[in-house]
């Protein structure tokens, strides 16, 4: 809806140091002003009080949705133990695609988008997507490996039984083939 913030037009390094500061949250805004007066004052446009408050507003609206989600991960570990699995993978893939569509929508509210918005909306909408197709490619790779921990499982298992029953390679490669439909 409206205009750029001023803090988006500063510097990186002034603008990783209020990010910095609003993550640590011990500073008043007061505090916040005067520690950006103090760490950069050769700063020709120094951001003013209130567009420091507006910025930590929105801020602490990401943090808390950030907090959020690290409780529901938390949770998640808790309760499914460290190894992540198809729930916690596709959990993961849509707290992504969810911040994502909602950066989007912030976006697109906006009245004067340009071509660097656009662009990041592009990335934003990308970055869901692959960490989708990443979510199935990994959930594939760990049914193979599955699979292929089965397979060396009974094998192992049958070259066991063979040699315990007294099988000749014809008997054993029948019982590999036909039962257990292992290919060698």
């Amino acid at each position: 809806m409206g205009r750029k913030s001023s803090i988006d037009k500063l510097p990186a390094d002034v603008r990783a140091h209020i990010e910095k500061r609003l993550r640590e949250n011990r500073l008043t805004l007061d505090e916040l002003f005067a520690d950006v007066r103090e760490a950069f004052p050769d700063l020709s446009e120094a951001p003013s009080r209130s567009s420091l408050g507006r910025y930590r507003l929105g801020f602490e609206e990401i943090m808390q949705t950030q907090r959020a989600m690290s409780t529901a991960a938390s949770a998640l570990v808790a309760e499914l133990g460290e190894d992540f699995d198809d729930k916690s993978g596709a959990l993961l893939t849509q707290a992504v695609t969810t911040l994502a569509t909602k950066a989007s929508f912030k976006q697109l509210d906006k009245e004067d988008l340009d071509i660097g918005d656009v662009l990041d909306l592009a990335r934003a909408a990308k970055a869901a997507q692959e960490s989708r197709s990443l979510n199935l490619k990994e959930r594939q790779a760990v049914a193979k490996m599955a699979r292929e921990k089965l397979l060396e499982e009974q094998e192992s298992n049958l070259q066991k039984e063979a040699k315990a029953m007294g099988m000749d390679e014809g008997e054993v490669d029948f019982w590999r083939r036909r039962v257990l439909g292992i290919r060698k």
